[in-house]
């Protein structure tokens, strides 16, 4: 899992598979909605130091110089282009990770759901429904022996 930022404000975090799919959320610009993006299989390749893209609908398949900044970041830059770069920064438990990067903390209950103070009533709801007692079962002999 990987959280990045990038030079004209992007940011998301993301998660790169074995075998070359990608998928996260990206907000653009570093402004409005987020969106949740997912590229398939054999989508980023490398070859040799870089990291090249193959995405449908673009003419070209643009390619990332990769540098190790320390030991969980590295910057990621366009080849031929210095300026347009991402940084990177690797984590380790991505289920933590994706919970902490949850902006505000949601509620277990329904909006618009209230409960009554009233401890009686509270008891009431929670006593368990009145279990109706069975016979034990009888082994009985069929009639025809």
């Amino acid at each position: 899992m990987f959280s990045f930022n990038c030079f004209d404000g992007t940011k998301g975090v993301g998660k790169i598979t074995d075998d070359g799919a990608a998928a996260g959320a990206v907000q653009f610009s570093g402004a409005g909605q987020t969106r949740h993006m997912r590229l398939p299989s054999n989508t980023l390749q490398v070859r040799g130091q870089q990291i090249c893209a193959s995405i449908k609908g673009i003419p070209f398949e643009p390619c990332f110089n990769l540098n190790k900044t320390d030991n969980v970041s590295f910057r990621g830059s366009v080849s031929g282009m210095g300026f347009a770069y991402c940084d990177f920064r690797r984590h380790g438990n991505a289920r933590v990770f994706l919970a902490r990067s949850i902006s505000k903390p949601r509620s277990l209950r329904a909006p618009g759901v209230t409960r009554s103070a009233d401890a009686a009533a509270s008891r009431a709801e929670m006593r368990p429904a009145s279990v109706q007692s069975e016979a034990p079962l009888e082994l009985r002999r069929s009639a025809s022996e």
